[in-house]
């Protein structure tokens, strides 16, 4: 089993976020971690244990889980242990915003546990970090990967964003020269969206901002997968390359369909063909659950074509691919020419180039 827990507090939303979280000077971390292990503890008669007893993965996201007092987070890995065994090399990762990273706190991340940091990087540019709304200046990222290494955390993954407006002046090349520089072990690459409600969504309709170019932002993204391949690095999935031995446990969970169980507002799980999901807000769920009431907005049971839809889609996300078997001989020869795919030993994996046309491969295959 791998285990989620959606921690929403932030300082500040970013340019570009429409997740869900709370705004808050002060974060209620006792109260946080009261209704989290709440939640847990009605998870434990649930029969989405019966394959998988124990736990493989933690994976604390956001939200800034760095915010969080230390002692909730050490609290809460102690009451998830109390329940079920952990894997003697269990892979337990903090996401963490550069400016919240101090030797004390690392300190503490590290006895209860976290040993794997993934840190908000975004961009090395002042005036791109400015536009997003993020808290932190491009020196605190170094400052904040030496912080971690010198607690004994070594496995560490950086955040990067492309494909901003050319109106930035964000140097795409320079970012990743300063990001490689680092020596991170995991690097995830993630392409700027604009999304309605979002302080971007507002500019951009309004015309304050220009839309990202979708030419731009191709272009950033295969000079990040041409830079990570002669550093070493493994592209090993649409948004996320690792030096070898470093790939992301969690999340290849998710990619393999392995079980997992969110916890937290807005928090999904899934096992076997079932999807569920929490209330979105965080006074929801824990009025919700202070008053002894389901935290679980919804729920859904996949029918066998989505199941099917999301293997597709999941596999060719991957270097694993999917089988030929499942593809037309036709499909087969125009992704090929076409320099979206190659087929070998009996897989059919996407090139850089494929991965740009994720979406419209998969529902194009969906036709055939």
């Amino acid at each position: 089993m791998h285990l989620y827990i959606h921690v929403p507090f932030c300082a500040r939303r970013c340019s570009y976020c429409d997740f869900a979280i709370a705004v808050r000077r002060e974060v209620p971390s006792a109260a946080f971690q009261a209704t989290v292990l709440r939640e847990w503890e009605g998870w434990q008669s649930h029969p989405a244990w019966a394959d998988s007893p124990g736990l493989d993965t933690v994976y604390f996201g956001g939200g800034t889980p760095s915010r969080l007092d230390p002692s909730a987070i050490e609290a809460l890995l102690a009451g998830f242990r109390a329940c079920r065994p952990l894997a003697a090399d269990a892979e337990i990762t903090l996401e963490a915003n550069p400016d919240d990273v101090t030797p004390a706190r690392v300190e503490q991340w590290a006895r209860a546990g976290i040993n794997r940091v993934s840190l908000g990087a975004q961009s090395f540019s002042e005036a791109a970090l400015g536009w997003m709304h993020r808290t932190h200046d491009a020196d605190q990222i170094g400052r904040a990967v030496a912080t971690v290494r010198e607690a004994g955390i070594h496995n560490l993954s950086l955040d990067l964003i492309y494909g901003l407006p050319d109106s930035v002046r964000r140097d795409w090349t320079l970012d990743l020269d300063r990001a490689l520089a680092l020596e991170p072990t995991h690097i995830s690459l993630y392409g700027l969206t604009i999304e309605a409600g979002t302080p971007l969504g507002r500019w951009t309709a309004r015309g304050d901002s220009p839309a990202p170019s979708d030419e731009r932002a191709a272009g950033e993204y295969l000079e990040a997968h041409a830079s990570l391949g002669k550093a070493g690095y493994e592209h090993y999935e649409v948004s996320n390359a690792a030096l070898p031995g470093f790939r992301a446990r969690h999340n290849l969970g998710y990619w393999n369909r392995r079980p997992f169980i969110g916890l937290g507002p807005s928090a999904h799980s899934g096992f076997h063909q079932t999807r569920c999901w929490n209330v979105r807000e965080w006074q929801e769920y824990r009025i919700r659950s202070e008053a002894g009431q389901p935290v679980r907005a919804d729920q859904e049971e996949l029918r066998a074509d989505q199941i099917e839809l999301e293997e597709l889609y999941l596999g060719l996300r991957t270097t694993e691919g999917i089988s030929v078997t499942t593809v037309p001989a036709g499909v087969l020869t125009a992704w090929g020419e076409a320099g979206w795919a190659l087929a070998r030993g009996g897989r059919l994996r996407l090139t850089a180039l494929g991965w740009l046309r994720l979406d419209p491969l998969v529902a194009s295959l969906t036709h055939c």
